[in-house]
């Protein structure tokens, strides 16, 4: 199942459309469109995600952590109207684990939130990061800050629990709306591209492992 088509299949299950596009022309759109051509069945994902030759890095994470974050944006979409309060009491992956949210604002400690709330949280919060030009730069005029590798790591450690919740709790929606393959593909992108660059801890790994070793054999 190749990740050709995604937007248009999870946009025809009336979910969340991606909040941020790249500007046509920049090198930035360029890269996003070269990581799109490469998306296609057949092709190796361990492969795709390999920065491209004289290419420069923090370009390539950026391009990705916008795309993983409109994709995630919309996989979570399907099952949102199954995600509530009652449902979703917290921001869970099973019993075992569960996510606290803190911003540092109006969460200045790490504080238990139903599972909508924390996302909806998490999503506003990664939109304000990726359109701030301070932190993710549109001009190539304008380096990265040197924090910039941190902040990709936060983002993408943070999008990753949105995955534990849904497979964990939301698997039979995605799978009765046909949309398994979907999402399997679209794991796997996001895992090889955050295991290619040691982006996201082994812990923070943990809840999804023993599904990992099953669907991440290519």
């Amino acid at each position: 199942m190749a990740l050709n088509g995604f937007f248009d299949f999870f946009q025809r299950e009336k979910t969340f459309r991606p909040k941020k596009r790249f500007t046509q022309g920049t090198i930035r759109y360029s890269l996003h469109k070269h990581a799109q051509a490469s998306l296609q069945s057949g092709i190796n994902l361990r492969e795709v995600v390999k920065l491209p030759p004289g290419e420069n890095k923090n370009d390539w994470f950026a391009v990705h952590v916008v795309d993983f974050f409109n994709r995630i944006n919309l996989i979570y979409g399907t099952v949102s109207e199954y995600c509530n309060e009652t449902t979703c009491p917290t921001m869970s992956g099973g019993s075992r684990y569960e996510y606290l949210w803190a911003d540092g604002h109006l969460y200045k400690k790490p504080t238990p939130l139903a599972a909508p709330k924390y996302v909806e949280l998490l999503m506003d919060w990664i939109e304000n990061q990726i359109n701030n030009e301070q932190l993710f730069p549109v001009s190539t005029d304008v380096p990265f800050p040197k924090t910039f590798v941190s902040l990709c790591r936060k983002i993408l450690t943070r999008l990753f629990r949105v995955f534990v919740h849904v497979y964990i709790h939301h698997f039979d929606r995605i799978f009765s709306i046909g949309a398994e393959a979907h999402v399997n593909t679209c794991y796997k992108h996001f895992y090889y591209f955050v295991q290619e660059f040691d982006l996201i801890s082994s812990k923070e790994l943990e809840p999804l492992a023993e599904m990992t070793s099953h669907i991440c054999k290519d």
